[in-house]
């Protein structure tokens, strides 16, 4: 089965240059993005590696459930259709074992809102992006994804 996308190219250069180390071991949100196909999966996390995550690339559900287990993420991004296991089931199956997990779904087919509504009625809400994905779109709902997760900050009393 071939994919015959046509996704615009991002030169290296307008990708984000990766957050200057502070030389103590600061702290990069995991981000676990599955793919089917490597290329889209592996620029994805490169994407995110350079903007100061950690950007990790796997191509279907049971590698990314072993790898999240390993390496608990904090956001899974990954395709809703996957070999094997749908990415809405490795959504759930994340989101069961890792409660605080934010997910972000993304899809080039319109076949998907089917799935999408099917995982609505059983109670569960996950955001769906289209693909393609500009890298600085994602960037923007990873961040505010993140963001809600990390709750309220210290201030000054």
């Amino acid at each position: 089965m071939s994919k015959n996308h046509s996704f615009p190219t991002v030169p290296l250069k307008d990708v984000p240059a990766a957050i200057p180390e502070n030389g103590k071991g600061s702290y990069r949100p995991v981000v676990l993005v599955v793919d089917d196909e490597s290329v889209i999966a592996d620029t994805l996390a490169e994407i995110l590696t350079r903007s100061g995550y950690t950007g990790i690339a796997e191509y279907d559900g049971d590698s990314a459930l072993e790898t999240a287990l390993l390496m608990p993420p904090e956001m899974l991004i990954t395709d809703v259709v996957l070999p094997g296991m749908s990415g809405i089931e490795l959504a759930i199956t994340v989101r069961r074992v890792f409660p605080e997990c934010k997910i972000i779904l993304f899809s080039g087919q319109a076949s998907t809102a089917d799935l999408l509504a099917a995982a609505r009625q059983d109670g569960h809400q996950f955001t769906l992006l289209n693909k393609p994905l500009h890298p600085q779109d994602l960037l923007m709902r990873v961040s505010e994804g993140l963001k809600r997760k990390q709750g309220p900050s210290v201030g000054t009393h």
